[in-house]
């Protein structure tokens, strides 16, 4: 068992080392191209800076409690897009007509710029979280619908005739086949659901000066502090991390006892 995890931990941390050699290259040619003067630093500031500034903005601004505050909301998107957009897809997979009725509008509702509603969300829910959260999940909701329907829709013939030739019932049918089968497509709609859900869930904190992380960046951003404004989108960029080094362990997991 030692010898084999040995070269599985190798496999997995190449990956790792390389991607965070090409970020460390990319933040030394950005600081490169704006030490020269070729990039203004009164629009990007030097990646250096933006390190400076984590400690004062960690310290002063409070951004731990705002980066919860953010990760919880979208984690409340988040858990919504699962309840509701998968089983959606599946509906839709069983249901032909339903879905040749609602298959084009749903796909059009993903291209919407669904951040200009918020005033209509403001006035359904009032300025607070439940505003922020459903504003998220709405966003998110089309590409969990539609990867779903995709990954169940893409299934082999061949599994679904094992499982109708050992007389599985629809939901023995459900949990061990077409759910496992599915499962990295249904994934892949997760991760492009939650990317859209923390994009507006940003977008409309910054927008009404409400909840965690987007208050903190408008607040930055109008004190013309850019250092700060840019350390603390990163740490939206670390909810993001987190979201998907989350859901890469579930997947991983849920892969393994289906």
């Amino acid at each position: 068992m030692a010898n084999a995890a040995a070269p599985r931990a190798k496999r997995d941390l190449g990956p790792a080392i390389a991607g965070f050699g090409l970020l460390l290259a990319g933040l030394l040619t950005l600081e490169l191209l704006i030490r020269l003067d070729i990039l203004s630093r009164y629009v990007v500031p030097p990646p250096s800076q933006i390190a400076l500034a984590f400690e004062r903005v960690v310290l002063e601004e409070g951004v731990l409690s705002r980066f919860l505050i953010t990760g919880g909301e979208a984690l409340a998107a988040g858990l919504l897009l699962t309840l509701v957009g998968v089983p959606a897809g599946l509906l839709l997979y069983r249901f032909q007509l339903l879905r040749a009725a609602t298959e084009t509008w749903i796909a059009a509702f993903a291209a919407a710029p669904l951040v200009l509603a918020y005033p209509l969300f403001l006035v359904i829910f009032g300025r607070n979280a439940s505003t922020i959260v459903a504003m998220g999940f709405v966003s998110g909701l089309a590409p969990v619908i539609l990867k779903t329907l995709e990954g169940l829709s893409g299934i082999r013939p061949v599994l679904v005739d094992v499982g109708r030739s050992f007389k599985l019932t629809p939901s023995q049918m459900f949990w061990r086949v077409l759910l496992p089968a599915a499962l990295p497509t249904i994934f892949v709609g997760l991760r492009l659901g939650l990317i859209f859900a923390l994009i507006n869930i940003v977008g409309v904190e910054f927008l009404i000066n409400f909840g965690g992380l987007g208050p903190l960046i408008n607040e930055l951003a109008e004190r013309y502090d850019l250092p700060g404004t840019y350390a603390a989108i990163c740490f939206v960029i670390l909810i993001s991390v987190v979201v998907f080094v989350s859901l890469e362990r579930v997947e991983r997991w849920l892969r393994s006892t289906t």
